[in-house]
């Protein structure tokens, strides 16, 4: 059984091979010796250039930052990055480490949405809270004391206290008498701040993931379930009638097929919804990212894709819903998944802007010490911290972040709180990218989904339109729509 806590000590010297050797995936290979040309970043920094703005205060931008924006025609935010095709997920582009400065190079000519730093250096974010419940206490965690004057300028912007989760009396109250939810943003709004019952995950997830339309009622959500039952079996019976006899000529799916036959038996087994011998759930959960690779023969199956949809068939429990809801999942998460890595590349990217712009002493910590590509992350963007939480705060915190209230990108604010919680720890040992991996694979178990929720509502409020200036359009988990123009916008984030 594998331990999400463990960290394998390797001698590798390229950062990411590092990483992924520490995210546990066991068909990650080693990347070419040879060194790669470095690759420009120009496309990224051409948009952080033209979005860039005046100065502001500190307590101006945390009042009046969330104002509404206009998305930008989207594009592939990393077109220029070009990055060696790579066999499997985790065989990401080989970056030396002399070359991670200039990947992501810092323009020093122009202030890039200039907030007053001395605020976020005792930002919210900073201050160590304890749940109601009392979350493990990380061993040597360094808390960062906060200025009370300081503090005081983002009392307004103060992430809320989390609520009780939604239940069934309240959900009816949403539905008008034919089933129809009739405020979506007011219930996004609701399940943002509160989550929801166990006992009602099974319909509303439905709802967040896309499968459900807000504006449908009870009896076309019947109808398409009966259709969608039907086509998920005609998908399904495209490999299951595939005989030996072919299989022996058909590479691909060989490949794919032993790589989820490896990848689902060691897939949340810790989990009693997963465990023992022979378990059918075992069984459906095969069946089902077989037949996503060949609904998406493009993407296939890729390992990381397991982690993200055992929670989603544990809510489920029904093998057609469960496929169309992790479907939908990937939808947005797709890029996650791309052999040119772009989509990742993309996210971390945004991550360092932000913190840049939240936090510019540890922005520049990393910065000497030529972390700034922020592999250490990899592994929370890519499987949206599965790894990180219990399976009951994981759930939690997917459904927070599926309602794409603030920020269709909130999961990058989530990682800023969770690094400027251990700025201190981080900065006053001195760590390295190799300690600092270590450290950050650690922290598994050891957050406080509670304070980081709260945390990262207060960054992204006090960010604003900057924030929003250092994540390119189409950036994942982005879903691009078609306006009546035919051009590609960047879905908006709510307001205020």
């Amino acid at each position: 059984m594998e331990d999400v806590n463990l960290f394998l000590v390797n001698d590798f010297q390229n950062p990411l091979q590092r990483t992924l050797s520490s995210l546990e995936l066991p068909h990650a290979v080693s990347i070419a010796s040879g060194p790669l040309p470095s690759v420009p970043i120009g496309e990224f920094e051409s948009y952080g250039n033209q979005e860039r703005t005046n100065g502001v205060t500190s307590e101006e931008s945390c009042i009046a930052s969330r104002v509404g924006r206009q998305k930008q025609k989207s594009q592939d935010p990393a077109r220029d990055l070009s990055i060696q095709v790579l066999e499997k997920f985790s065989l990401v582009t080989k970056f030396a480490r002399e070359t991670t400065s200039q990947l992501f190079r810092e323009n020093q000519s122009n202030d890039f949405g200039v907030i007053d730093r001395r605020s976020y250096d005792h930002s919210p974010a900073d201050v160590p809270h304890k749940s109601p419940k009392d979350a493990e206490k990380f061993p040597g965690e360094s808390p960062v004391p906060s200025d009370p004057l300081e503090f005081d300028k983002l009392t307004l912007v103060w992430g809320k206290p989390r609520q009780t989760p939604l239940g069934s009396e309240e959900w009816a109250t949403f539905m008008d008498s034919e089933g129809r939810v009739v405020d979506s943003k007011s219930l996004r709004k609701r399940i943002f701040y509160g989550g929801v019952e166990h006992s009602l995950r099974r319909e509303v997830w439905m709802f967040l993931l896309g499968y459900y339309a807000y504006d449908s009622t009870y009896a076309e959500r019947e109808y398409l379930r009966s259709m969608k039952r039907l086509e998920y079996e005609t998908i399904k019976q495209q490999w299951q009638s595939i005989s030996p006899d072919q299989a022996k000529r058909f590479t691909k799916f060989r490949e794919r097929k032993g790589l989820i036959d490896k990848d689902v038996v060691r897939t949340d087994r810790s989990h009693y919804f997963y465990d023992g011998d022979d378990n059918p759930n075992v069984t459906i959960l095969h069946n089902i990212l077989l037949t996503y690779s060949f609904y998406n023969f493009d993407l296939g199956y890729c390992q990381g894709m397991s982690d993200l949809l055992a929670p989603i068939m544990f809510v489920m429990k029904e093998e057609s819903e469960s496929f169309w809801c992790f479907v939908a999942l990937m939808e947005r998460l797709g890029p996650n998944f791309n052999r040119d890595q772009n989509g990742m590349h993309a996210q971390l990217f945004a991550l360092s802007k932000l913190v840049e712009l939240l936090d510019i002493p540890l922005h520049n910590y990393f910065k000497q010490n030529d972390c700034l590509n922020y592999f250490f992350c990899f592994r929370w963007v890519l499987i949206q911290f599965k790894r990180e939480f219990e399976y009951d705060q994981t759930m939690r915190l997917w459904e927070v972040l599926w309602t794409h209230y603030l920020s269709e990108h909130l999961h990058l604010y989530i990682c800023v709180a969770i690094l400027k919680h251990y700025r201190n720890k981080i900065m006053g040992e001195q760590m390295d990218f190799d300690m600092l991996l270590k450290f950050i694979n650690e922290l598994s178990g050891h957050i406080d989904l509670d304070v980081v929720l709260r945390d990262a509502e207060a960054l992204c409020i006090c960010a604003g339109e900057n924030g929003a200036a250092c994540i390119p359009p189409g950036t994942p988990p982005s879903l691009p729509l078609e306006n009546e123009n035919g051009l590609l916008f960047a879905q908006q984030d709510d307001l205020l």
